[in-house]
């Protein structure tokens, strides 16, 4: 796997290796920064007397993955940490490949009714349902409707999911251009 970053995603495969990883979003958030080099520093930009004199900005490189995300955007270094928390979980989700089940394994707390897919930002499950959409588009070789098939959801549903988290739909529009397949349009 290549060493992603914020901005540069790595090249994912379905594979013991990224199940291995996608455990990691159970992981409390003390379990997951033992896991990771924290780097704490200031950031440019404007702002004046507002802006920040101290090291609040959070950078975080998770070891295993090869994953760097950043925390910027509070005056708060606990804040910001926990953004870069949820972010490496995203990012966890969204570049780490796992191979499937033979029937999709839901969380609890998430509810298919009536053929759509609808999973609320807040909940906690957000990012395995990510990882578990991203990764039935790359087995079924970007085709959203197969991957809608599967899951017993319609293809507009799954469509829309994906078009509510912009990495994941940057991700997918990546696979289905690797497969020849058009991009997906909003």
């Amino acid at each position: 796997m290549t060493r992603p970053t914020d901005d540069r995603p790595p090249v994912p495969n379905a594979d013991s290796a990224g199940r291995d990883l996608r455990r990691r979003l159970d992981y409390d958030d003390a379990r997951l920064l033992a896991e990771c080099e924290i780097h704490y520093h200031r950031t440019g930009g404007p702002g004046g007397q507002h802006r920040n004199k101290v090291s609040t900005a959070v950078r975080l490189n998770h070891r295993p993955s090869g994953i760097t995300v950043t925390g910027t955007e509070r005056r708060s270094q606990q804040e910001n940490r926990l953004h870069a928390l949820r972010r490496l979980r995203e990012a966890l989700a969204v570049y780490t490949r796992a191979p499937l089940a033979e029937k999709p394994a839901w969380p609890p707390t998430v509810q298919i009714s009536e053929g759509r897919l609808h999973v609320n930002p807040h909940n906690p499950a957000i990012y395995h349902v990510l990882g578990l959409v991203l990764d039935v588009i790359f087995t079924y070789g970007g085709s959203t409707r197969d991957a809608a098939a599967y899951f017993g959801v319609t293809p507009t549903s799954l469509t829309r999911f994906l078009a509510e988290h912009p990495k994941a739909w940057a991700e997918a529009n990546r696979i289905r251009a690797e497969r020849g397949t058009r991009p997906l349009r909003s």
